[in-house]
């Protein structure tokens, strides 16, 4: 279905530049992202090593088990979405499912952060997928919420900035606590549980208390196989949510190899954490850079650009050995920089083609939206996990030294390095394509007489 040009707002390009909360609001809404970072690190970084190396349970078992817990979510994520859309409630559609959400996801992360003596690997797999169950009732509401926040093309990505702001902050805390503290990997998980039961309920209940949550004014729902054929139709969604998907893996690879790659490429374990918060004092700092030339270039090309500077800095990496933490410093800078759009971009961009299926079917929904863009976003993490590490297994990779362990270690820093930026590639293809811009955006909301 093409969207027919429509004549833009009598307001001209201010439409899109227009406030509809504070800035208190605005931090208010981004909050909870800092409990959040202090989950996803861990959970991403720490906790695959920490079960694989520290339990013994193995790469391959480890990394099939998170995979396993994520599929879940392909599942639950479109679940809790559609009923988000579909609940009534006084206090909103958004807020009961997030107050819901909290005790689960609480009780997720203790178990899993801090398991028996010697849990196995279905231990791992039942209370991730509990972890991830709680997580989702309050992310997806969360996310999908910012969308209805405002209706502004670059004021959503204000918000969405503030949220992945705080994120990125908490994720500095998440680092550097634990190495202020000199935490070995088992106490660092024990006190996120700690911090998760303070904050979640905090931060939460700040952004409920304050925030409106509207009831939509549009029809709420209709059937299935008319509902997914027309969001299937809106092109916009379909270019961004694969390139978003395979940017996912592309950045999951370094993710989840970070730790090992600088314990035994880089034979620099001490310096693993310094060089983690490098890199998201890097993406902070760069985030208002790319706002800015997302209002001069707009928010895809900018997205654009942010991918191809991550895919220029990280291919150095293979090039790399023992003893070279400045150059991966370098790698780190080069790298962090672009994180800061590569964050704050694509969900603003997503709020942007809710519009456009509102306009194609009559409904607004935020909630099924951001359930495919959940999937779309743990699926390639837990894919990153369930492709490395069993092709660190094939290679015969055990940790040693460079001369004991050669076509290990250069597996590492394939997996790292050159695998990420082919995906990368692929996913600029992808999004060239994507043409839901400021001016095309603006005729939407005309015809939705929301401008």
């Amino acid at each position: 279905m093409a969207l027919t040009r429509a004549s833009p707002p009598a307001t001209g390009a201010s439409a899109s530049n227009r406030r509809a909360l504070t800035n208190l609001q605005v931090l208010l809404y981004g909050l909870p992202g800092l409990p959040i970072a202090a989950l996803m690190l861990p959970l991403y970084v720490s906790l695959p090593t920490y079960y694989a190396q520290d339990l013994g349970i193995g790469f391959t078992a480890v990394g099939a088990m998170l995979f396993l817990a994520r599929i879940w979510d392909v599942v639950s994520d479109p679940l809790i979405g559609t009923l988000s859309d579909r609940t009534s409630a006084r206090m909103g559609r958004r807020k009961p499912w997030m107050l819901a959400g909290v005790p689960i996801l609480l009780a997720g992360a203790w178990l899993t952060f801090d398991p028996p003596v010697q849990p196995d690997a279905l231990h791992l797999l039942l209370f991730t997928m509990l972890l991830y169950l709680g997580g989702t009732m309050i992310l997806l509401p969360y996310t999908a919420w910012a969308a209805e926040l405002s209706p502004h093309y670059h004021e959503r990505s204000r918000i969405a900035a503030a949220r992945e702001v705080a994120i990125v902050i908490g994720t500095l805390a998440a680092i550097g606590v634990p190495a202020a503290f000199g935490w070995d990997r088992a106490t660092a998980l024990q006190a996120t549980a700690v911090a998760l039961s303070v904050l979640v309920p905090l931060t939460v209940l700040g952004a409920v208390r304050t925030l409106p949550d509207k009831q939509t004014r549009h029809r709420p729902s209709q059937a299935w196989r008319g509902a997914l054929s027309i969001l299937w139709r809106n092109r916009p969604f379909r270019l961004l949510i694969a390139a978003y998907f395979l940017n996912g893996i592309a950045y999951g690879l370094p993710a989840t190899l970070f730790l090992l790659y600088v314990e035994h490429v880089i034979s620099r374990p001490e310096a693993a954490w310094p060089l983690l918060a490098l890199y998201f004092v890097c993406a902070i700092a760069a985030v208002p850079l790319w706002l800015r030339l997302s209002r001069r270039i707009g928010k895809h090309r900018a997205w654009m650009a942010a991918m191809g500077l991550a895919a220029a800095g990280f291919w150095p990496a293979m090039l790399l050995g023992a003893g070279d933490v400045w150059w991966f410093a370098l790698v780190c800078v080069l790298t962090g920089l672009p994180l800061g759009g590569e964050l704050v971009l694509p969900p603003s961009m997503q709020a942007d083609v809710i519009d456009l299926d509102t306009l194609y079917s009559g409904s607004r929904r935020a909630g099924l939206f951001f359930a495919l863009w959940g999937v779309a976003t743990k699926v390639p993490l837990a894919l990153a996990v369930g492709i490395a590490f069993p092709i660190l297994d094939l290679s015969g990779f055990a940790g040693g030294t460079p001369a004991e362990d050669t076509s290990g270690l250069l597996t590492l820093a394939a997996l790292y390095s050159l695998l990420p930026v082919a995906i990368k590639l692929l996913a600029i293809w992808l999004a060239r394509g994507y043409d839901l811009d400021e001016t095309r955006h603006g005729d939407v909301l005309n015809r939705l007489g929301t401008s």
